[in-house]
């Protein structure tokens, strides 16, 4: 097996951090539609609940 490192070209690189990038924000916006969507389902009414 070849333990050599890869070693990546700056083009490599440049291209991995805009992908990374890319997921991050597709990541957090599904996260903040689960989110608008779990509040406009439960409504106002779960802010009235008891604590």
């Amino acid at each position: 097996m070849d333990d050599t490192p890869v070693r990546l070209t700056e083009e490599e690189r440049k291209r991995r951090r805009i992908r990374s990038i890319a997921l991050a924000l597709t990541l957090g916006a599904l996260v903040l539609l689960f989110y608008a969507v779990t509040v406009v389902r439960l409504g106002p009414a779960v802010l009235d609940r008891p604590l």
